[in-house]
């Protein structure tokens, strides 16, 4: 964890109680060779600021590739391929799965890996599976998608993606560089 992400732009913290004791959290380098950690100043819990992961499929369909204009923060407006939040207990492969099939109304298989992303400074870490839809009728999925669209190769929306890891994992899947998928959901 970097300091950037320890302390606000004000010096404050991101959280300030023990989530076991209710004591004041306080920065504190625990071992010499690790950044400050937030560490709790009555029972000495450590509070790790682990990153979040992210599961999302790049589906084709028609011909092209599904993407969905975001309804919510970050990015919204801007287009991404099905994903968002890996479940605690839910494999990358469900999370991908589910993903499509509540935000454009798709069920899909997946085919392979494309890659995993991460950036210095971004708490995400992001996943990204290849599919094809087997099912389902494309749709807007709840308050999460403005709309879902099938976009030509050639007509991708470079200029109005959400983020860094779409535009990345596009351009790889466009490029051919998928891997085989090695994990099953049944």
């Amino acid at each position: 964890m970097s300091p950037a992400e320890l302390f606000h732009d004000d010096g404050s913290v991101p959280y300030r109680f023990c989530p076991r004791c209710g004591g004041g959290l306080v920065p504190k380098v625990v071992f010499a060779h690790d950044p400050p950690r937030l560490v709790c100043s009555a029972c000495g819990f450590v509070f790790y600021l682990d990153p979040k992961v992210a599961a999302g499929a790049i589906c084709r369909m028609d011909g092209g590739i599904v993407l969905a204009r975001r309804g919510i923060e970050p990015g919204y407006g801007l287009w991404v391929y099905p994903g968002g939040y890996v479940d605690r207990g839910e494999s990358l492969e469900e999370a991908a799965v589910r993903e499509a099939r509540e935000e454009v109304g798709l069920e899909i298989r997946l085919t392979g890996l494309v890659n995993a992303y991460s950036y210095p400074g971004r708490p995400v870490i992001v996943v990204v599976f290849a599919a094809e839809v087997i099912g389902g009728a494309l749709t807007r999925g709840g308050l999460e998608t403005l709309e879902a669209q099938v976009f030509p190769d050639t007509a991708i929306p470079w200029g109005d993606l959400a983020f860094r890891s779409t535009t990345d994992a596009l351009r790889e899947y466009l490029a051919g560089r998928v891997r085989p998928v090695t994990a099953r959901i049944d």
